[in-house]
C-alpha cells in the first residue's frame, strides 16, 4: 500500500483495499499472490507492486483501483 500512496503524491486516483480473508472466492484466487492490483476487473500486477506499473495504470484511464490485501 505504500507504493500506492507514493504514486498518489504525483497523480490523483482512488483505490480500494480489499481484505481477501473476508471473501472465500477472493481468498482462494489470490492467497498466494498478494498484494494484487486490479483495474476495472483486470489484474495489473501482483506480488511486488512497482511505481511505474501503478503510474501507467492510473494515468491510462480515469478509473479506480482495487488492491487485495
Amino acid at each position: 500500500m505504500n507504493m500506492m500512496r507514493l504514486v498518489q503524491q504525483d497523480v490523483h486516483f482512488d483505490f480500494e483495499t480489499v481484505d481477501i480473508e473476508q471473501d472465500e472466492d477472493l481468498h482462494e484466487r489470490y492467497m498466494m499472490m498478494i498484494p494484487v492490483l486490479e483495474k476495472d476487473g483486470e489484474m495489473i500486477q501482483y506480488g511486488v507492486l512497482d511505481y511505474e506499473t501503478i503510474f501507467e495504470a492510473v494515468t491510462a484511464q480515469d478509473a479506480s483501483l482495487e488492491q487485495a490485501l
